[in-house]
């Protein structure tokens, strides 16, 4: 008998709701807020706000197009942690309620654990999937970790930033250039066009698995607010160049870590997840290992990289299997909880 997964995602600001039947995802809906390029970043307060009105209608279109009906579903699934704490909140309240209402069991995701479960998602495209063990690059707005996974919910972080994301990174470089938010794949699209050894930006001196991005993130900021007194233009004369140099500075110093990982642990399967994992410069650095070093390389599909339900709903599903279920008593955490 198959397994029809609700899962539900809102760690952040987007809405979104996926059904999956077995490992095959039949609907994924995202709700996006734009409210938040005005300030140039993410309101948690508005975000709350946005969610509470985005979740039923997401809900509703997700178990539509999937053409079935809610007393069909197994469980369902929801985003726990780490993430906003509103924004969690209206999640969980949700999903607590159509537990109850369903008498179906209810399943707590980690949101980091679920960005590295979605290369399991069985796709007619991406049947490709890592073996255990394997390691992942996780890296998103708010993470940026070097995971070593030995099994679906074993995993443990072997380097973590020890200040900035790199996500984050893309992010506050973009705005300082006055580019509007979300800046991260606006760089991605101007740094295909510009040479990446253009401008020079110096790389952290972390001596384990660790990263750090605060340095670089002041670097760029003194660099442009010296070039601008040289030349008002500075930027727009140079923008291209810059999102390369930026970006082509950021990859390196992610890939360093990754390839001293490889070294370290002797795993060469690779993978990445995140919502960086969409950036057109890190996928390609991954996939020049596979014939430079004869790595196993697995990136997932551009609509499972950033905040999504289809990973919260494959993760469901393999905890369903091992009965991993959570109870109304679970509350939401906002930091990341290996344990979670």
């Amino acid at each position: 008998m198959s397994i029809y997964i609700l899962g539900i995602e809102s760690s952040c600001d987007d809405t979104s709701a996926a059904v999956i039947k077995d490992r095959k995802i039949l609907a994924n809906f995202i709700a996006n807020q734009t409210v938040h390029k005005d300030f140039g970043g993410v309101v948690p307060e508005l975000a709350s706000r946005a969610h509470q009105q985005n979740i039923i209608p997401v809900i509703d279109k997700a178990l539509r197009t999937a053409n079935i009906n809610k007393n069909q579903l197994s469980a369902v699934a929801f985003t726990n942690g780490p993430g906003l704490l509103g924004s969690l909140l209206v999640g969980a309240s949700f999903a607590k309620a159509f537990s109850l209402a369903l008498d179906i069991p209810l399943i707590e995701v980690n949101h980091m654990h679920a960005h590295i479960l979605a290369l399991f998602i069985e796709d007619e495209q991406h049947k490709k999937h890592p073996t255990f063990p394997f390691l992942c690059l996780t890296v998103s707005g708010g993470h940026t970790q070097i995971m070593l996974v030995r099994d679906y919910f074993d995993m443990e972080v072997i380097g973590q930033t020890i200040d900035d994301a790199a996500g984050e990174t893309f992010d506050k470089a973009a705005k300082i250039m006055g580019l509007p938010y979300p800046g991260g794949p606006l760089i991605d699209k101007f740094a295909r066009e510009g040479n990446p050894k253009a401008f020079s930006f110096p790389h952290p001196n972390i001596q384990n698995l660790d990263f750090s991005f605060s340095g670089l993130k002041t670097s760029i900021l003194y660099f442009l607010r010296d070039e601008l007194a040289k030349d008002p233009d500075f930027i727009e004369k140079n923008k291209v160049d810059l999102c390369a140099s930026i970006q082509h500075t950021i990859v390196d110093i992610l890939m360093r870590k990754v390839k001293k990982a490889v070294k370290e642990t002797g795993i060469k399967q690779v993978a990445i997840a995140g919502g960086v994992s969409a950036n057109s410069g890190l996928r390609n650095a991954m996939l020049s290992m596979e014939e430079a070093a004869g790595w196993q390389v697995y990136i997932p599909k551009f609509e499972y990289c950033t905040d999504n339900a289809a990973m919260i709903a494959i993760t469901g599903y393999l905890k369903y299997q091992q009965e991993q279920f959570a109870g109304q008593e679970v509350t939401p955490y906002t930091r990341y909880n290996s344990k979670k």
